[in-house]
Order: structure tokens, then C-alpha cells, then sequence
């Protein structure tokens, strides 16, 4: 009797393109599922980019829900953190509550002048600084799980 592998809607996805058809089975309308297939649609470097942020996204928060909207893949946690658009020459991560984020790092370097979103556009060939990014992600979770503050009132 073989016993089956039983996943759940947060289960850690294949963390590559090759594995990604590998991955374990899950309804074809999950989130996840329609990830894996837009990484698998993307047969050039763009696909390996959203698979490699993917990844990068799970190790740093490994509670992260997966989302499926506007056509793309959306990652939240207590809120969206961000999320992963592909373009003809960029994949586009862009932070819900960017501008709120601090980035030392300087890895925002799109939609620099609105108010509540930046975005890190990454092209063909650019490495990502690995730790900086993941302590991004965790400031966006942290953000998005911190208590609202009390309003002070006086007597």
C-alpha cells in the first residue's frame, strides 16, 4: 500500500522550472497550479526569473499564500506582499506597500514616484542581491502583520 503525499492550499511549491511539472498534483484552478503553468508558458528566461523569485518569496516567508489575480501571481501574507509581472524584456515585482518598505539596498528601482507601491524590475541576465530581497519580503510581512496602533485618547 503506497501512502499518498496530501498537500494544502500553502503547500511549497517546486522551486524550479524543471520541477514545477513535477510538482505534486493540485486542482488545475489553484492558485499555484496556474502559477506553475504561466512559469511553464514562459519557455525563455522570463519563466526562470518568476521561478527563482518564487522561490526566493517561499524561503523568506515560508507561510505565504499564493494568489492568482489580475493574470498574475500574487503573493500575500496578512495582505499582498507583492507581486510577479512578466513584460516582453522584464519581470516586474511589484510591493503593495513599497514606499512604506525600507530598502538600504536600493533594489527598487520602478515606480519610484508613486505613494504606496515601488517595484524592482529585473531583465535578462541581472543577478539578484538573494539576502536583500528576502529581508524585503520580510519587511513587507511585517508591515503587513503589525497591529494597527491604538489611537491615544485623553480624558
Amino acid at each position: 500500500m503506497t501512502a499518498k503525499k496530501i498537500t494544502s492550499k500553502t503547500s511549497r511549491p517546486a522551486p524550479t522550472r524543471k520541477i514545477a511539472s513535477k510538482a505534486p498534483s493540485r486542482p488545475s484552478n489553484s492558485a499555484s497550479a496556474q502559477i506553475d503553468a504561466r512559469i511553464l508558458q514562459l519557455d525563455d528566461w522570463r519563466g526562470e526569473m518568476l521561478s527563482h523569485l518564487r522561490t526566493l518569496i517561499w524561503q523568506a516567508d515560508p507561510e505565504v499564500v499564493e494568489e492568482w489575480k489580475w493574470e498574475t501571481p500574487v503573493w500575500s501574507h496578512s495582505g499582498i506582499i507583492c507581486t510577479g509581472e512578466t513584460y516582453k524584456s522584464v519581470v516586474k515585482m511589484t510591493f503593495a506597500k513599497g514606499a512604506s518598505l525600507p530598502d538600504p539596498s536600493g533594489l527598487f528601482n520602478s515606480s519610484l514616484g508613486g505613494r504606496i507601491r515601488r517595484a524592482i524590475d529585473l531583465r535578462e541576465g541581472d543577478k539578484i542581491n538573494q539576502k536583500a530581497l528576502k529581508a524585503l519580503i520580510r519587511a513587507a510581512v511585517a508591515l503587513n502583520t503589525q497591529q494597527p496602533k491604538k489611537r491615544r485618547t485623553d480624558s
